[in-house]
């Protein structure tokens, strides 16, 4: 277009309308910096030796070695390069509470750990009924406490 404009030494405006070309197609070419290739291979190696890093930390980490870089430009070349922050994995449960009131089992067979997670429930009488501990209890063995092991249920003996 600029050749177009020298050559019959008119405004952009009368070349785009000459040519069927709309004047905001004419955008600014960008000039890329002679040290883009340097800083590319900066990002990527801080982004893949600090994996959690994004890009706002990675350029206070350059501005740290001393490159003068903007933080929207470091932006622009870790989304050109493809680099995403992993996402986290979740916590581990534990398996016991810190004070060791109550161990959480893991089931090794079928019905080896039975739970409650009730808060409240009512007797056949309409009386509430509030377990001792409102978290999770797990019972060793054939998964209830041992009075309740011989207790007699309509459908016969719990098990």
């Amino acid at each position: 277009m600029k050749a177009v404009c020298e050559g019959l030494t008119v405004s952009e405006c009368r070349a785009c309308k000459v040519l069927g070309q709309y004047r905001s197609t004419q955008g600014h070419v960008g000039v890329v910096k002679s040290d883009e290739d340097a800083l590319t291979s900066q990002i990527v190696e801080l982004a893949s030796q600090y994996g959690r890093y994004g890009y706002k930390r990675v350029t206070g980490l350059l501005r740290e070695v001393r490159w003068r870089v903007n933080k929207k430009r470091v932006e622009r070349i870790w989304r050109r390069e493809g680099l995403k922050v992993p996402a986290r994995e979740p916590k581990r449960g534990r398996l016991w509470f810190n004070d060791v009131s109550c161990v959480r089992l893991r089931p090794e067979y079928p019905n080896h750990v039975w739970v409650y997670d009730f808060v409240a429930d009512r007797t056949h009488d309409g009386k509430a009924y509030r377990p001792p501990a409102p978290e999770t209890i797990a019972f060793p063995g054939n998964g209830l406490p041992s009075p309740w092991n011989s207790m007699e249920t309509p459908g016969g003996f719990l098990h």
